[in-house]
């Protein structure tokens, strides 16, 4: 017997804010929106939740859809629901940030987006909805989480050099950090592996590339490893 509910029912999305990183700026990803409301604005990548999916593959399929990125990280944010936040109906949005490696992806607007492009998080324009919101607090909790995760690594290449690492760090928490402390600390963590590899860094002499341990990281923090930058 089908059920029948005696409360109207708002209607769900996701909207995503994907970070990457490139030359040394942390950089957010938006779509044209192709159609109304607010056709021809910039909003985050997302939509509505299919009956048959989770929150996360619906996530995941608005990313693929709309910007043509797939296995990325991802993690839910906050939940998202004024009642005036979207002109069409009553509208619950579901937040999550992701974090991808732009060498290895390459973004292409699909289905209801017009374009897709990286913005510097500095230029970032006004969004539609109430994305510019969703927006500060994503890089609220990136800039938060970074110091007692490793997180930052899902946005730089397999192999880097510490200086990388450093520049990554300054863009996420926009502050300048001190080279010798901060490499000392990063180093201290055991985390990092020197590879036999380098790489010209202009004029200055070739810088030596590292990797991150993932699979050493997890293991130390099962017995309470503690990361924080």
């Amino acid at each position: 017997m089908p059920h029948t509910y005696q409360y109207p029912r708002a209607a769900l999305t996701v909207d995503c804010v994907v970070f990457g990183f490139d030359e040394g700026e942390l950089k957010v990803l938006l779509i044209e929106r192709a159609l109304e409301p607010f056709k021809g604005k910039w909003a985050l990548p997302g939509g509505f939740v299919r009956v048959e999916e989770t929150l996360d593959e619906a996530a995941r399929r608005e990313l693929a859809e709309e910007a043509g990125l797939t296995d990325l990280f991802l993690e839910q944010l906050f939940s998202f629901g004024a009642l005036d936040r979207d002109p069409r109906e009553r509208v619950v949005s579901v937040a999550y940030y992701a974090l991808v490696k732009l060498a290895a992806h390459d973004t292409k607007a699909a289905t209801d987006a017009a374009d897709a492009r990286w913005f510097p998080i500095s230029k970032v324009p006004k969004l539609a909805f109430d994305h510019t919101d969703i927006f500060a607090t994503a890089s609220a909790r990136l800039k938060g989480k970074v110091r007692y995760q490793p997180i930052g690594f899902e946005l730089l290449p397999p192999k880097f050099t510490l200086s990388q690492l450093q520049h990554l760090y300054e863009a996420v928490l926009e502050t300048e950090l001190d080279k010798r402390n901060f490499r000392k600390k990063v180093l201290s963590f055991g985390l990092l592996v020197p590879l036999k590899e380098t790489r010209m860094a202009g004029r200055h002499r070739p810088a030596q590339l590292f990797r991150f341990d993932a699979d050493k990281y997890e293991k130390l923090k099962k017995k309470g490893f503690n990361f924080e930058l």
